[in-house]
């Protein structure tokens, strides 16, 4: 079993359940073997039950999926296909303001030069992929179903693109080869776990990076809070889902556990209750300091407003209030029993550093 993507925020939780479940993984990763499987260690150390035979347990293999071949010669790349019997691809660029050119050369040539491999081999290993249910595009309103693969709506931006183009080349690699693939469609991915230097980054940690930064370029020494207050754009009565990393992964490895029903089945990863964009402002209110109010529209924004709307590439979803089905999931799983809500205490709680203890050791 190989997987890439296991030093990032989604992988590493992968990882763990995989290892719950497998006897070892390979890890396919950018640079020294080393120095990746290092960087794993200390991670799974922060949250997962200590292996003492992790060393047996993980292969790393250096590879780069931007690269035919991922990078290897082909013998190697041949001995590590046969040597597979399942692919979990999660691997991916997720800047979701990013340039198209740099996303489509990780997300999606990377895809296919992940699917190159799982058909390079002597056995046909099964294969997973990790896409998002930001695939579904603009639209604002209404139910996006699991089977549902369009660009008729259009996209955000230019992340959603190229997981939907992504997602086109595993349906197109499953029907050239008659064997079926997995892709699980994840939404926004959270967690309660303070940031810690072994711990990939909480990908909303990029919001605070860019108001800190809106601060020093934008405001001055006073920052934010000399300005009392400011408006975003969005509906105020708008719903985002956001679903815990832990719970994303382990949800994924249990449907992999199943037999795979044929073609490509599609699984929208996602929390059992929308959070209210409200709980949203909430946040930004606490990680800035200043009052902070949701409008349908801004035809009057004044420099500072201007310069929050520089963040994209998160608050364009705070206008959205649809939802995702996940029928599939639940026929296979059953129910998820009453989730645990995610609101601006949750969310906090992971942006936040825990204090360090009063002359504690650095």
């Amino acid at each position: 079993m190989a997987l890439t993507g296991a030093t990032g925020f989604l992988g590493l939780r992968l990882l763990d359940e995989l290892l719950c479940r497998h006897r070892s993984v390979t890890v396919l990763a950018r640079g020294e073997p080393e120095r990746a499987r290092e960087r794993i260690a200390r991670g799974l150390a922060r949250f997962a039950t200590p292996r003492p035979d992790l060393p047996a347990r993980l292969r790393v293999v250096s590879a780069r999926i931007t690269e035919p071949r991922l990078g290897l010669p082909e013998d190697a790349h041949r001995e590590l296909a046969d040597s597979l019997d399942a692919v979990w691809h999660c691997a991916g660029d997720t800047t979701l303001d990013g340039d198209l050119a740099v996303l489509r050369r990780v997300n999606v040539a990377g895809t296919r030069h992940v699917l190159d491999l799982a058909g390079a081999g002597s056995g046909q290993p099964m294969v997973f992929h990790v896409s998002t249910a930001f695939v579904a595009g603009a639209r604002r309103a209404g139910v996006v179903y699991e089977d549902e693969l369009t660009d008729a709506y259009g996209f955000e931006g230019a992340y959603e693109r190229s997981k939907y183009e992504a997602e086109l080349l595993v349906h197109a690699w499953a029907r050239a080869t008659g064997r079926p693939a997995v892709v699980f469609r994840p939404s926004v991915l959270t967690t309660g776990l303070p940031p810690h230097p072994d711990l990939p980054e909480h990908p909303l940690l990029n919001i605070e990076r860019t108001l800190t930064g809106m601060e020093r370029s934008y405001f001055g020494p006073g920052g934010l809070r000399e300005h009392g207050r400011f408006r975003i754009v969005g509906r105020p009565d708008g719903q985002l889902n956001l679903m815990p990393v832990e719970d994303a992964a382990a949800v994924m490895a249990r449907l992999a556990d199943l037999p795979p029903a044929g073609g490509v089945e599609t699984y929208h990863v996602v929390h059992g209750r929308e959070t209210p964009v409200e709980e949203f402002r909430r946040l930004l209110e606490r990680l800035t300091g200043v009052r902070v109010a949701i409008v349908p529209r801004l035809t009057d924004p004044s420099p500072r407003e201007a310069a929050v709307a520089v963040v994209s590439g998160v608050f364009c979803y705070l206008g959205q209030r649809r939802r995702y089905d996940d029928s599939r999931v639940r026929a296979r799983l059953g129910p998820p029993g009453v989730p645990a809500r995610v609101d601006a205490d949750y969310l906090l709680s992971g942006l936040r550093p825990v204090p360090r203890p009063e002359g504690a050791v650095r």
